[in-house]
């Protein structure tokens, strides 16, 4: 029988959202974690490894309140600017045989295909220093091409892990299948 450690997270899902605001580029944030569907949680921060057994899902509403960690780009700005946020993601195999998953996120003022062309080099990278073989890599990029005038800019997106308290949302929505 296996002991599952509780520091391991079992599920994630990918997001991201762009908002405009009059009021603030703070408001602009709030607003963009909102259309992401995680302005009702607390945020942690935390570094680009992907535990092996991680599963990725489709989103999930998670519990107002929650700590949730996550791997961020996120990005405001003011009118006229082009801001754009993304991260990207994939397993791979080291040459021990160990399988575990690397995200990397970038942001700027640059266009998309700028940005992804970072994001790829950046993932390339860091497989290359870990000697590691990567599988399929996905990307999510949101992009503002131009803040209107008048108006302050969010873009994010971000790998959420599944807090264990909402563990039973995902498997329930796997059972009704």
């Amino acid at each position: 029988m296996t002991i599952e450690d509780p520091q391991l997270p079992r599920y994630f899902f990918v997001t991201g959202g762009k908002a405009l605001s009059p009021i603030s580029s703070l408001n602009a944030f709030d607003e963009a974690l909102l259309k992401a569907g995680i302005a009702q949680c607390n945020l942690v921060p935390v570094s680009s490894i992907l535990p092996s057994q991680a599963i990725e899902v489709e989103y999930v509403r998670l519990t107002p309140g929650v700590i949730a960690f996550t791997i961020m780009a996120r990005i405001e700005g003011g009118e006229g600017e082009t801001l754009s946020a993304g991260v990207a993601w994939a397993f791979g195999t080291d040459n021990e045989g160990t399988r575990y998953g690397l995200v990397v996120e970038a942001y700027g003022h640059k266009g998309e295909e700028e940005l992804r062309e970072s994001l790829h080099q950046k993932l390339t990278r860091m497989a290359e220093v870990r000697s590691m073989r990567l599988e399929k890599v996905k990307y999510r990029i949101e992009y503002i091409e131009s803040v209107p005038a008048g108006m302050y800019g969010s873009a994010l997106a971000a790998v959420i892990f599944v807090p264990r308290v909402d563990y039973d949302k995902v498997e329930l929505r796997h059972e009704k299948r």
